[in-house]
């Protein structure tokens, strides 16, 4: 009778995070959710196979081509320098995703850990708040500019900003959601009956705190991508000759009066990735409101 007092709990504990994990992810298999997930399947599908699909070298030009429309050879035309506008836009995509699915989720991890850090001590809790206040302080595109200024552009600024900008967003959201748990009837009952904080933070804060979390990745992965065409698009980013869909866009404005469908390709798949990610995110967040 003792055994299944002790064990029972946690087995019914674990079989509510494996229904909660279930829950979760139901959100990705239909509707609005469903159709985001596909929408950033093709566009990353589309990075990871630019060196199979893309018909040139993303620097590779074409004397007497330069700045043509759209034709059977350059299905997007080409850009000042006679490059394929197709191939240059799939090898740019690659840089997009290589700098949101890192750079965000990183930013996610430190800025978690830092605000779970800020719920176990007062002094710490305290001085990451006013770190947080400070870095909110500065407009993303003034913080690109200073750190432009200190290691110059690059793929690395352009990570290091998302990274800064993102901290204390997942900071300040783990911090509010490990409170909020940690008041729950349910928690209170299990310190009750004598569970230790370790085993609480484990089997009840933390699980609850995913979601919340997981809503928020997919709405950043999203402005990561605004992020990165903005930096670009002003200089700050990318350095030509390596395309990316921030950098694209820049020269197919500054070309549109001879090329008016330079734009169209970068600028298509912007929107097509972060709909796609704006839907998942919606959707996760819907079903987050249904529970």
């Amino acid at each position: 009778m003792s055994t299944v007092f002790d064990t029972a709990p946690e087995d019914e504990a674990a079989t509510t995070t494996g229904a909660d994990r279930l829950d979760r992810w139901a959100a990705l298999r239909s509707g609005r959710g469903l159709a985001g997930l596909i929408l950033v399947v093709i566009v990353v599908l589309a990075g990871l196979a630019a060196p199979w699909l893309a018909p040139f070298a993303p620097d590779e030009q074409t004397a007497g081509a330069a700045l043509q429309g759209p034709s059977g050879q350059h299905l997007l035309g080409t850009d000042s320098v006679g490059r394929d506008i197709l191939s240059r836009t799939l090898h740019g995509i690659r840089i997009d995703l290589l700098v949101i699915f890192l750079a965000v989720p990183a930013g996610a991890v430190i800025g978690s850990l830092l605000g779970l850090a800020a719920t176990r001590h007062g002094r710490i809790d305290h001085a990451l708040q006013r770190a947080f206040d400070l870095i909110l302080a500065f407009p993303t595109i003034v913080l690109a500019i200073a750190l432009t200024m200190v290691i110059g552009p690059g793929v690395w600024t352009i990570a290091t900003v998302i990274v800064l900008a993102e901290i204390p967003v997942f900071g300040r959201l783990t911090r509010t959601s490990v409170l909020t748990v940690r008041q729950a009837p349910f928690v209170e009952a299990a310190r009750t009956l004598g569970a230790d904080e370790g085993w609480i933070l484990r089997r009840h804060v933390l699980p609850n705190c995913l979601e919340p979390l997981t809503v928020q990745l997919a709405l950043a992965m999203s402005v990561g991508v605004f992020i990165e065409g903005a930096m670009s698009f002003l200089g700050l980013g990318i350095v030509p000759p390596t395309p990316s869909l921030g950098s694209l866009i820049k020269e197919g404005t500054q070309n549109a009066y001879h090329s008016p469908f330079f734009v169209v390709g970068p600028l298509v798949v912007v929107v097509v990735l972060v709909l796609g990610l704006l839907l998942i995110s919606q959707a996760l967040a819907a079903r987050s409101r249904l529970r």
